[in-house]
């Protein structure tokens, strides 16, 4: 578009009339690669527990993998809720780059670990997870304020889109590596990468407008649509606000807060126990080889992968709600068959492989269904919160539903004692799709905000 066309737009309305810049996309690019990272870690953990439970050196229990996948969770939770907090203060650019300088350090410490060392492992992961937790929750909002109003749930989903790209990395990883669960680990490292990437990017123009570095903004702006400054529009007036903190987000946004934080947990809940414990149920409950599960979580990468693109896509098309509804009820869907896998499996003359590959269909749909919905989750939770408590609120509200990342995984440790076996699988598994059904309802309670500027929420 000539500068001349543009002339009389505001700032906005010059990202919303324009086609994306190099710049644009380039931002886009590393939140993408942030979040891949984010989920390369996660899944690293799942891989490394499950050659854990094999080693004899360590005489690891079934519900002390639990506790280690536990808190990796809960450092999640309380990452979320954190840094949400901390990128509405500090700006979405600063809490990004803590985020990775945190998980990537504690990644590198778990490496050394001792034989038997789980305490001290589950410790470690807890710092790993308040990393990780931030970055998905810091990142949505950081592409949301550079973006078109129309290809807002698409762009600032593509945040969330690509992460199980992480899960297909590390498949890779794992059936490259095998057993050398602190190789597995240290390949985690390779993140701090992005700290060389995230130097070449601007501040978020609205933290810096409502902070009152006006000239700052402009810059930012004006870098996104690679236009000079004197070429940029006026910015919108910013309103007199309370600051964000916690206590406003109950007192003037509990019901947004409510929504976001009962239905992340009921979509977060069996997504979480299928990605850290999927591969010691495949690998030791079900008897795959490990080769063989890497191969086939590849597979669920990329079914997880094409169902979050697509829920992005649609939330731009029908709207935020339908998709998440949607979503839920499908990926339930799989949910029940997995639960189902044990009984079916008798149905084949006890054929334990056979229930395998039942088990393995339904994870690949609830992956690819309830776990795609994070094409939209956070991106649709971040726009029910206006600019000044848009990361606080997130967080807050993502951060407890996140709590199903402690509590799932747990679950099933407790139930599994000593040994992975299948007896937990059927009640287990039938809790986690209800719970996705419930999620899937909630959110058709929510704000609607296809095509919605920002400035009017």
């Amino acid at each position: 578009m000539s500068t001349s066309s543009s002339a009389g737009m505001t700032a906005l309305e010059q990202i919303d009339s324009r086609p994306l810049t190099k710049n644009q996309k380039n931002l886009i690019a590393l939140v993408v690669t942030g979040n891949i990272s984010e989920f390369f870690d996660m899944f690293l953990i799942g891989f490394a527990v499950s050659s854990l439970l094999k080693d004899p050196s360590w005489h690891l229990q079934g519900y002390e993998a639990g506790w280690i996948l536990a808190m990796s969770g809960l450092g999640t939770v309380i990452g979320a809720i954190l840094w949400g907090r901390l990128a509405d203060r500090i700006g979405r650019r600063t809490a990004f780059s803590w985020c990775v300088v945190l998980f990537t350090l504690f990644t590198f410490a778990s490496v050394f670990t001792p034989a038997d060392g789980w305490v001290m492992l589950a410790i470690l992961r807890i710092f790993v997870g308040i990393g990780v937790g931030g970055l998905n929750i810091t990142s949505i909002p950081y592409v949301q304020e550079f973006v078109p109003a129309k290809q807002r749930g698409l762009l600032s989903g593509l945040a969330s889109v690509f992460i199980p790209f992480g899960l297909f990395l590390g498949s890779m990883a794992q059936m490259a590596v095998g057993s050398n669960w602190r190789l597995l680990i240290a390949l985690g490292v390779i993140p701090a990468l992005l700290l060389i990437w995230l130097r070449k990017v601007p501040e978020s123009p609205r933290f810096l407008q409502s902070r009152g570095r006006t000239d700052e903004a402009r810059q930012a702006l004006a870098w996104a649509l690679e236009v000079p400054v004197d070429k940029l529009g006026a910015l919108p007036e910013i309103r007199s606000v309370q600051s964000a903190s916690y206590a406003l987000i109950f007192s003037k946004y509990l019901r947004s807060l409510i929504i976001i934080t009962v239905g992340s947990f009921c979509f977060i809940l069996g997504a979480s126990v299928i990605q850290s414990w999927g591969q010691s149920i495949l690998g030791s409950g079900y008897k795959f080889t490990p080769g063989m599960v890497g191969a086939l979580f590849m597979v669920v990468s990329l079914g997880d992968l094409l169902g979050r693109l697509s829920s992005a896509w649609l939330a731009d098309r029908i709207g935020r709600r339908w998709t998440m509804f949607s979503y839920g009820f499908i990926g339930a869907l799989g949910l029940m068959l997995a639960s189902a896998s044990v009984m079916l499996g008798q149905g084949a003359e006890g054929d334990v492989t056979s229930a395998g590959w039942i088990f393995f269909t339904g994870i690949l749909i609830a992956m690819t269904f309830g776990d795609g919905a994070f094409g939209v989750l956070n991106a649709f939770g971040a726009e029910q919160f206006p600019n000044e408590a848009r990361s606080t609120g997130l967080g807050l509200g993502y951060g407890l539903g996140a709590t199903a990342k402690v509590f799932g995984p747990a679950l099933l440790g407790s139930l599994f004692g000593s040994k992975v076996t299948l007896d937990s699988i059927p009640s287990a598994f039938g809790l986690f799709a209800v719970l996705l059904v419930l999620g899937g309802i909630i959110y058709l309670f929510a704000q609607e905000t296809k095509g919605v500027s920002l400035d009017k929420i």
